[in-house]
């Protein structure tokens, strides 16, 4: 944990050893097969990670969950209203390949085991991101996953349904085959929790005098998943090998064009793509929003975190 002669700073900061002390006697509620199961494409994930890092999370926001209902509870009798279940809303940010989805199932997955909010859901922004057919007219192809290239009202409205404790509320579907949303939806029914991941989610930009709110204004606790920009440009680039001889197989795949490339033209399309649109998304637009976080997870090259950062209260 930080001391006294550290520089000033918003986040008390811990290291993955002081941090995973902070778990007490938080119970181990996941499997070994369901940690195998959670665990995204490349991303080293073990109990320890879990017992260390995520156990004192799942504790701490555990605590939040139960101050933010007594607080709603307050306001209620305040304004004469009968309380309603309002659900509580978790953001979480970071880069293309840094494990932020694996960091949101984990999560979903250790919430849902505590006895007092047992339905927790999972929403992805990828659904909320323009048709293709949308970006292409509009020329935003190259530059999917930048702020831009999201429903932006779309999504707050959605938030603004989520926060108002609407009976139901629905979310469109994203595919990673076709690299599109779908007509699917996702419907939500006042959940406990609900955990928003996203590239973006911290994201600030410019005021829609329309709609002169941000994603961020909704969340109850924000999460950003941080690493060095080498080492999430190696992570991208295994990952993209590894989809080459997998998920990129399928004809129906979107990106079915580089299921037959050799190492060497692999290596050089997986780094184009990178520096050229995700890489400069993420120091652009992505980056400046981690010191936004109420918790910053920092990984080091093997995907273990070695610092944890938690927001003064």
């Amino acid at each position: 944990m930080s001391h006294a002669a550290d520089p000033p700073s918003l986040h008390l900061s811990f290291s993955a050893r002081e941090w995973g002390a902070l778990r007490a006697a938080t119970p181990m509620t996941l499997s070994f097969e369901d940690i195998e199961r959670l665990r995204g494409i490349n991303v080293e994930l073990d109990m320890a990670e879990v017992e260390q890092i995520f156990l004192p999370m799942s504790r701490l926001l555990n605590l939040y969950v139960a101050g933010s209902q007594e607080l709603y509870r307050a306001s209620a009798t305040f304004l004469g209203e009968l309380p309603h279940k309002v659900p509580f809303v978790i953001g979480i940010a970071g880069s293309v390949a840094v494990g932020k989805s694996t960091t949101a199932r984990v999560l979903q997955a250790l919430l849902d085991r505590w006895p007092d909010h047992p339905t927790v859901d999972l929403i992805t922004t990828d659904g909320f991101l323009w048709p293709n057919a949308v970006l292409e007219a509009r020329g935003l192809m190259d530059r999917k996953g930048f702020p831009e290239s999201y429903d932006r009202r779309h999504l707050i409205r959605f938030l603004d349904a989520i926060k108002s404790g609407a009976p139901e509320v629905t979310a469109p579907v994203y595919s990673h085959l076709t690299y599109d949303r779908t007509s699917e939806e996702i419907v939500i029914r006042r959940p406990d929790i609900v955990i928003v991941e996203g590239l973006n989610v911290l994201q600030t930009g410019q005021i829609d005098e329309q709609n002169p709110v941000f994603v961020s204004d909704y969340f109850d606790f924000s999460i950003y998943v941080d690493a060095s920009l080498e080492d999430i440009r190696n992570w991208y680039v295994q990952r993209f090998f590894t989809l080459r001889d997998t998920a990129f197989q399928n004809p129906e795949s979107y990106f079915h064009r580089y299921s037959d490339l050799n190492d060497e033209e692999a290596l050089t399309t997986a780094t184009t793509i990178w520096t050229s649109i995700n890489e400069k998304n993420l120091v652009d637009n992505i980056l400046p929003t981690r010191s936004r976080a109420d918790l910053i997870l920092s990984k080091g090259p093997d995907h273990r975190t070695t610092t944890v950062q938690l927001r003064r209260q």
